[in-house]
């Protein structure tokens, strides 16, 4: 295939619901999020598979929200070339990353990763991303966001489960305790976000024991449960 030709973009995916049961274990929703903790700025990357309810998740420091959605493009990525899926699917709240994977990669390629003389921001990872489509099948659906309960379609839940993985909590907390309050997460979400009691019975019918001040901390910091009341 001549160099010119070379696939540097993806499609546009359809709606989640519209896929078949055999290409929906090949999807993955994807978000980022940014926050101040302490003296320093986090970033989180996260991804959601709706097949297997799993989430994954990489951290780092000093960088924007922005830069934390090109890596979950990665993320995503990296999951789908390691156990070699023949196609990816992707769902992201983020009309940059939607708009860079349908199109303006090929723009950037095509002029040396610049603009207006300089290169473009985060101009290394979406090289990588751009290296990557070349040997993927990339499909790409952008979400609507923050849709009410009421409204909300099997694909805005799911974009919903990538959103809270992205989350940073309020505390620099430890590693270990940041994978106890994901799980705690879980529990709280699963149980339909009716309180401490009912997070902790899900929990402990699964054979997992929460602390009470785990499950607080979590309701405390739920944005849906703010809506509510």
């Amino acid at each position: 295939m001549p160099p010119e030709e070379v696939v540097t973009r993806a499609e546009e995916a359809p709606p989640y619901n519209e896929l078949s049961d055999y290409e929906k274990q090949y999807v993955l929703f994807t978000d980022g999020s940014c926050r101040i903790v302490g003296k320093h700025r986090r970033w989180k990357a996260a991804v959601w598979s709706p097949t297997r309810r799993v989430a994954e998740a990489i951290e780092g420091e000093g960088e924007s929200s922005q830069f934390a959605e090109v890596k979950a493009i990665q993320l995503a990525l990296d999951i789908a070339e390691g156990e070699r899926w023949p196609i990816l699917y992707l769902y992201t709240e983020s009309w940059m990353v939607a708009n860079a994977l349908w199109g303006w990669l090929k723009q950037w390629k095509q002029s040396n990763w610049q603009r207006k003389g300089k290169s473009i921001w985060a101009a290394e990872l979406w090289q990588d991303i751009a290296d990557r489509l070349e040997k993927l099948v990339v499909k790409v659906r952008h979400v609507d966001a923050h849709v009410p309960m009421s409204r909300a379609t099997e694909e805005h839940r799911n974009n919903q489960q990538a959103d809270q993985a992205a989350k940073i909590f309020q505390t620099d907390l430890d590693w270990e305790h940041k994978g106890e309050l994901f799980f705690v997460w879980w529990a709280h979400d699963a149980s339909g976000h009716q309180g401490r009691d009912a997070a902790f019975k899900w929990a402990h019918d699964r054979g997992v024991d929460l602390t009470m001040d785990a499950i607080a901390q979590i309701i405390h910091d739920c944005e849906t449960c703010a809506e509510i009341k």
